[in-house]
This record gives structure tokens, C-alpha cells and sequence, in this order.
């Protein structure tokens, strides 16, 4: 099939770092895709080399600026940023037999009401899409969502994966003992706290551009810790850089997924947000991460490290701890559980071709 993919491009790349996922993953299936951007200046780092079977497309805020182009038989607004307006009102001139299957695909979250809103219809009563019907798709963590971006071959080529020859080869090399942490957040009044608690053994930190570099840069220098500034990555890079540590530091949307996949333990910062709102998301996604399964301490400190780590709370022994000893060891372990439960669901990707196909 073929695909038109919109993506504003608003701040931090996490957008266009998930739908350049997105399509590329749907390309590798066979699908063509046309992603059309508002800017497109971040996929020189992030995807410099394209990718077979994608198609970029210039996003300009005047009247004409899809003239010309008859819409996909998928149209798939990332994160509600509405198509122009002239292309939508392209997809209702179309025959109701080519009308393409209209798409929202939302933003993450692992809260309640994704599952309630996931597949529903949101019909068009106004506007250049009057009388066309748009369709909800919810990524999340559970089966009842659309689940998480994972392309095929992806599990495999992690397993085969050999950190200490990448690392050297990037000139990171892992010294013997040497535990790796890889940092990447949006400005954190706690990253002092997490650098003292990562104090007990020799770490190689790999500091994400942006604010950690930022940061860290005006903070004093720890024993045992070294400190490697890492340039913009493409995702490929980015991908082996998680898989390279024993602790990945994450931020927004595409890296906490990719965190899942890389099996080393997570901490997720979310995108802070004035009205508090990302309190609400956190507690969401910790209930997600508990299960009858987990010691009811150790989801405590967990609990503590991440609402430290979002600035909801202070920084505590217990945050420090789970970092540490016997807790890291569970941690580890309920991360390793947590994946293969993921793992057992299907890909976003997958879901979104069943989605399609169920309504053409």
C-alpha cells in the first residue's frame, strides 16, 4: 500500500524521531511511504542515509503546499498535527471507494484511558475533512493498545550484538570492570544526585547532546568516573549506544522504547509539562512496570529513582539504593521480564497494517 505519513517537526526530534521509525518500518515491509515535514533539517544526523522505500516530502504552510499530490491509500497524522488543509479536502473529493483510512497516531502513554480510545472512530463534522472519518491508534504496553514500534530483525541483530568491540571501535573502549551508563535527558536538576549515587564503582558514562553534556560540563569530576561526550548519533549508533550500557537514562518517546528493547535497566524521563501533567503519566507507567511478581521494596525505590529523576520528588537513600546491591540485581531481572513480555505482543507496526486493512 502506499502511505503519506505528516509529522510537525516541534521541539526535542522525538517526533520525527518516531515517524522516521515508523516509516522506515513500514518500508522494510514493503510499503511505500511519503513523510512529509515541516522540517526536515534533523534527519541529516539522525537518518542520513534514507531509507529504501521512503519518500520525503517538503511540509509548507501555504495553501498549494501538497498541490499536485493524490493522497495515499493511508494517511497518518502523527501526534494530531493536521495535514493541510487542501490535502485533506483532496481526500474527500476522492470517490468514497479510494478514501483513504484516516489515522491520529497519538503520543505514548501507558494510562487508562489509551485502552478505552484506541480504534475509535473520529468522525469529521466541519472543516476541509467534513464527512470523512478519522480513526484513534494509541501506541502502548499492553495488548489491548497498538503497541510499540519494533522492526523485524530488530531482537535478533541485539542478540548478535557485541558492546566492548563497538564501543572500542568507536574509540569508547570499556575499561576491565567498568560498568557503561548512558545519559540522555532534558535539563535535570537531579543528574548531581545520579552521578553521586553512581559512585560506588567505576562507570563510563556516555553523555547524550543536549542538556547532559550541558550539565555535566559545569559539575566537579568524580572518582572512577569518566565522562564521554557523544556526538549526534544516527539511530542505528543510537540503538548501539543503549546497547551498549548497563543503564540507559531516556527521555520522551522513542528512546524509552528503544530502551525496552535494548534490555539493560531504564529510567525514563518524561517531557515536563507546566499543569503537572506528566506526574500522572509517570504514576501510570510505574503501575505498568509493578506486578505481583515485583517485592513490593523494590517498587518502592524504583518509584524513588524515578519521580527523583522527574523532579517530583527529592532525591533519597531510596533512589541511591536502587541503583545498588541486591536491588540493582532485581532490577535488572524485572527488566529482563518486563521485555519479554513486550516481546510477546505484537509491534506497532504490524498492528497499524491489521488496522488498515480491517477498514479498506
Amino acid at each position: 500500500m502506499r502511505w503519506d505519513i505528516f509529522c510537525r517537526v516541534v521541539d526535542n526530534f522525538g517526533d520525527i524521531g518516531v515517524c522516521w521509525r515508523l516509516a522506515a518500518d513500514l518500508a522494510q515491509r514493503g510499503e511505500q511511504v511519503r513523510l512529509w515535514l515541516d522540517d526536515r533539517g534533523a534527519l541529516a544526523w539522525l537518518a542520513p542515509s534514507g531509507a529504501p522505500g521512503v519518500v520525503l516530502r517538503d511540509w509548507i504552510d501555504h495553501p498549494d503546499a501538497s498541490a499536485g499530490a493524490e493522497p495515499a491509500e493511508v494517511v497518518v497524522e502523527a501526534f494530531g498535527c493536521d495535514p493541510p488543509a487542501d490535502f485533506v479536502a483532496r481526500m474527500r473529493r476522492l470517490p468514497a471507494a479510494r478514501r483513504p483510512v484516516w489515522i491520529n497516531l497519538d503520543y505514548l502513554s501507558a494510562e487508562a484511558w489509551v485502552e478505552r480510545v484506541h480504534g475509535l472512530p473520529s468522525p469529521q463534522f466541519s472543516g476541509a475533512g467534513q464527512g470523512l472519518e478519522k480513526w484513534f491508534f494509541h501506541p502502548g504496553f499492553t495488548p489491548a493498545t497498538g503497541g510499540l514500534l519494533r522492526e523485524p530483525g530488530l531482537i535478533d541483530r541485539r542478540a548478535a550484538f557485541q558492546r566492548d568491540a563497538w564501543l572500542a571501535a568507536q574509540g569508547w573502549a570499556r575499561r576491565p570492570q567498568e560498568r557503561v551508563v548512558l545519559v540522555f535527558c532534558y535539563a535535570n536538576p537531579a543528574l548531581p544526585d545520579l552521578l553521586q549515587a553512581l559512585a560506588d564503582a567505576p562507570t563510563l558514562l556516555l553523555l547524550a547532546q543536549g542538556p547532559a553534556q550541558a550539565q555535566t560540563a559545569g559539575l566537579a569530576a568524580i572518582a572512577g568516573q569518566r565522562r564521554i561526550a557523544l556526538p549526534w548519533l544516527n539511530q542505528t549508533d543510537f540503538d548501539h549506544a543503549l546497547w551498549s550500557a548497563d543503564l540507559n537514562l531516556v527521555r520522551g518517546e522513542d528512546s524509552l522504547v528503544r530502551a525496552h528493547w535494548a534490555g539493560a535497566p531504564w529510567v525514563w524521563q518524561l517531557y515536563p509539562q507546566d499543569d503537572g501533567a506528566h506526574a500522572a503519566k509517570l504514576q501510570a507507567y510505574l503501575d505498568f512496570l509493578a506486578s505481583p511478581a515485583v517485592p513490593a521494596a523494590l517498587m518502592a525505590g524504583l518509584a524513588a529513582l524515578f519521580r527523583a529523576w522527574n523532579g517530583l520528588s527529592a532525591w533519597s537513600d531510596a533512589a541511591t539504593l536502587s541503583l545498588r546491591g541486591q536491588a540493582w540485581g532485581a532490577w535488572q531481572s524485572h527488566c529482563s521480564n518486563r521485555r519479554a513480555a513486550l516481546l510477546a505482543q505484537p509491534d506497532l507496526a504490524s498492528q497499524l497494517l491489521g488496522f488498515v486493512a480491517s477498514r479498506r
